[in-house]
């Protein structure tokens, strides 16, 4: 009988002081966990969320009772994050990160999005355990200070000028970077993984010294959603946007060629710094409607009652966990041909992928024509979501990555029954 774990995240941004997929995909992992009987333990920074957004959060979370939150204030706020930024190391935090550490014998840590936190926190150890440590590029900062990918403000990198590009886009240059700091402190991390091949792939195209495996994302199953649906939101037949509103989601380009569409809503869930251009690009069209931000609750009924979801971001996505979202409640998807949106497609047949806007237009007339096309796209995500991108298909992948790097470090699983038996 395997024994429960202790777990430690360290992660800059967790609900709900955050503002992306990143960070719901840890509180899933954390609560997951936490339902397995593990104990889990999250470190965040709350500094680092005021400096983009001063006010509280208005969503709230449960809480798990096997999940601990420690979410790390300075009494120099914003400089704190900002000391960070610019050498790679917690100073400020890293009292408080070390008495955590100190706290218990940690099986596992795992890092995230430690862009606020530095490199350095890498090479953290514990003192009464050596524990596996793992590491997911939920973003691209491992290769990029910008962290997306989004060369001069402007469009998808295509080859680095960081110097240049983190000028352009009026953040502080990083001097970490210009040392040996983040090849140093990643050979101190057992196994990095990646949402997807395509940012797996990428990494190793711009230089990152170690191997990135794959482990994709999930949801928690929601079959209510699709087996007792809440009522439509409206009876005019609508397609999806779920996302941050930033430019680099592109939904300024669905609400340009909204105008050429007319028999169809467009209805938008989220919010973001670039709310206020995209409202003001659509204030004269009634048919495309801003619903802010929304728990998940009452996203499940917009996902299952849309003809599918649309995905038009413009710059590199390391996966797309709205995609898996509309799979979860047998929705169809239709995606921009870029990053790593097109590979959850292809993988599962359950949407369309599109380059153009006549693609796009004839990707939402089809499936607005025919309910049994959406029907058999809709099934064909729902399947391959339970497969691969559920729940019990993640915890499988990821307990196996844990145990292959405990072997590959220890020589056997210090968490096995058996523990003693050497491989």
């Amino acid at each position: 009988m395997n024994r429960p774990l202790n777990f430690l995240h360290l992660t800059t941004f967790y609900p709900p002081y955050s503002f992306g997929g990143d960070a719901m995909y840890i509180y899933r992992l954390a609560h997951a966990l936490g339902e397995e009987g593990h104990q889990v333990d999250v470190i965040h920074c709350i500094d680092s969320y005021h400096l983009l957004h001063p006010g509280e959060p208005k969503i709230k979370f449960a809480d798990h009772p096997n999940v601990t939150i420690h979410g790390l204030r300075s009494g120099y706020r914003w400089l704190s994050p900002l000391l960070t930024q610019q050498t790679g190391r917690p100073f400020l935090k890293q009292k408080r990160i070390r008495q955590i550490l100190h706290s218990k014998p940690y099986d596992v840590l795992h890092f995230h999005n430690i862009s606020l936190l530095g490199p350095k926190i890498l090479t953290l150890e514990s003192p009464h355990h050596h524990p596996v440590k793992i590491y997911t590029t939920h973003e691209h900062w491992l290769i990029c200070p910008t962290h997306v990918l989004w060369k001069f403000n402007d469009r998808p990198c295509e080859k680095p000028e960081c110097l240049r590009c983190i000028l352009k886009a009026g953040r502080p240059p990083q001097l970490w970077r210009y040392t040996g700091l983040l090849a140093k402190a990643s050979q101190h991390v057992d196994q990095f993984v990646s949402p997807s091949r395509f940012t797996a792939r990428m990494h190793a195209e711009r230089g990152f010294p170690r191997p990135v495996a794959h482990l994709p994302y999930f949801i928690d199953r929601v079959d209510q959603d699709w087996k007792n649906p809440g009522p439509r939101p409206q009876e005019k037949p609508y397609f999806l946007f779920v996302g941050r509103l930033e430019i680099i989601k592109g939904l300024q380009t669905l609400i340009k060629l909204w105008k050429k569409v007319e028999d169809f809503d467009l209805l938008i869930a989220g919010t973001g710094s670039y709310e206020t251009p995209l409202r003001a690009q659509a204030a004269s069209n009634p048919r495309i409607k801003f619903l802010g931000a929304l728990p998940q609750r009452k996203l499940g009924e917009l996902y299952f009652h849309a003809l599918a979801c649309i995905v038009p971001s413009i710059t590199y996505e390391t996966f797309g966990i709205i995609i898996i979202e509309a799979f979860a409640r047998k929705t169809p998807v239709i995606v921009r041909d870029l990053g790593a949106l097109p590979e959850v497609v292809h993988d599962s047949g359950g949407g369309f992928v599109y380059r153009t806007d006549e693609e796009l237009l004839t990707a939402l007339y089809r499936i607005a024509s025919s309910p049994t096309l959406r029907c058999e796209l809709g099934e064909k995500g729902y399947q391959a979501f339970i497969r691969w991108w559920s729940k019990e298909a993640h915890l499988e992948l990821y307990f196996d990555f844990l145990q292959k790097a405990a072997i590959k470090k220890f020589g056997y699983v210090p968490w096995e029954s058996n523990e003693r038996t050497r491989t």
